[in-house]
């Protein structure tokens, strides 16, 4: 018996005495997916131009060994991968086609993302998608599908049509739906005299890109608002409210980023309210420090309070969570790694609460013994179930997965130029 299977012993006898049962817990943390972003690999290049990132977004740093080709980015996802307990999904942008084909965006089928799949199923992974409304000459002047120029509106939809028979094939091929999610950048600068027009553009726009019907078994389609961005920051068409309500009359999934509210906003109290009402959620879990400033996500307090929410309203079966964060300054694949196993792992603690007992001395009105039990279990023996969690699963316990991305650092993304 190894040392951390004796620590889990022994912490499994500890939750036992709350009424937790940490064998069934893992069970179920196994069943938890977690779409991990394509694009902090290679700072959200892609493969379609050599244009640099626009559209309200941008990638700072300039640490070695970014990938530079399909191949590449994939080597290092695998590696990512092989860092962070149970199997999850890829999310890819429509930019990272992987094709000889000489293709713009309105013009992607699956067949350009044939190689993704293939190694999807080698990799026992799911697929989700987004269109990629951004760093592309026909976004104009600030504009996408809420352009008032109808051939402007006209690429983007086409392109929004086809990333939908993508996802589609990503779902078929795979047996896991893909969410096919939607954000567009639009907006203005400065202040604008007419934020209505722009809305109803977008509105119609999305309109005639979901007016095709496709079976939900295979791709969901989630809309995805934001406060504001670089060059957009007077006003933002795709707003938290045009959005929630555009979600909840198309019955779309609403995708609730960490990043993309006002400052001392958080998502996970508007996680219960949405779920309510909503066909389902997507969440971008990312770290805003200074807004949407997309840092590697850490085990701060609000990315555990994601975690409880998701488990003591059980909306982990309607809620799809997807990472998004970008950060060239460190090691991307050790990013990927921190960022993904905070987020399993604040599930997980979530998971060791004993919840219904929770609620219901909540409904008696015993706040004393919530607030004694809840602070209690902060210093319960957690470290020692995700250990061995990550060792049933094969992958290196504590900072032995540092080592193991130090060595492939050293071997495999130094020597890229």
């Amino acid at each position: 018996m190894s040392t951390v299977e004796k620590k889990y012993l022994e912490a499994k006898e500890k939750y036992a005495e709350l009424g937790v049962n940490t064998d069934e817990v893992l069970k179920r943390l196994e069943e938890v997916k977690i779409s991990m972003h394509v694009w902090q690999g290679d700072d959200i290049a892609g493969f379609l131009s050599d244009d640099e990132v626009s559209g309200g977004i941008t990638v700072t740093g300039n640490h070695p060994g970014k990938a530079r080709t399909p191949e590449e980015l994939r080597q290092d996802l695998e590696k990512a991968y092989s860092l962070i307990p149970g199997k999850h999904k890829l999310n890819l942008h429509a930019i990272y086609l992987d094709t000889d084909e000489d293709v713009d965006l309105n013009e992607i089928e699956p067949k350009h993302f044939e190689k993704w799949v293939s190694w999807a199923k080698e990799q026992d992974l799911g697929l989700d998608f987004n269109p990629t409304f951004f760093s592309h000459p026909m976004y104009k002047d600030g504009f996408t599908l809420a352009s008032p120029d109808k051939e402007v509106r006209e690429f983007w939809i086409e392109h929004g049509k086809r990333t939908r028979r993508i996802a589609e094939y990503f779902g078929k091929e795979l047996g896991q739906v893909a969410v096919n999610n939607f954000w567009v950048p639009d907006g203005y600068k400065d202040n604008p005299i007419d934020r209505y027009l722009p809305r109803q553009r977008l509105m119609e726009s999305l309109d005639e890109i979901f007016s095709e019907e496709i079976n939900p078994e295979y791709t969901l389609d989630a809309v995805e608002s934001k406060l504001f961005g670089i060059g957009a920051e007077a006003y933002t068409v795709g707003s938290h409210e045009f959005y929630m309500g555009y979600g909840l009359t198309r019955n779309k999934l609403i995708c609730m980023d960490a990043g993309h509210f006002h400052p001392t906003e958080v998502i996970s109290n508007k996680l219960s309210s949405i779920a309510l009402f909503s066909e389902g959620i997507l969440l971008h879990v990312s770290r805003p420090v200074r807004w949407d400033s997309d840092h590697v996500v850490i085990m701060d307090d609000e990315l555990q309070e994601i975690g409880r929410e998701l488990v003591r309203n059980d909306l982990l079966g309607k809620t799809h969570i997807g990472l998004d964060f970008f950060d060239a300054t460190i090691n991307r694949v050790a990013a990927w790694a921190i960022g993904t196993r905070n987020t399993i792992k604040a599930i997980l603690k979530a998971m060791l609460e004993p919840t219904d007992y929770l609620k219901k001395i909540e409904l008696e009105g015993d706040f004393t013994t919530r607030l004694a039990l809840t602070e209690e279990l902060k210093d319960f023996p957690f470290a020692d179930v995700w250990n061995y969690y990550c060792e049933i699963n094969q992958v290196p316990v504590g900072l032995d997965w540092l080592k193991e991305a130090q060595k492939y650092e050293e071997e495999v993304l130094n020597k890229r130029k």
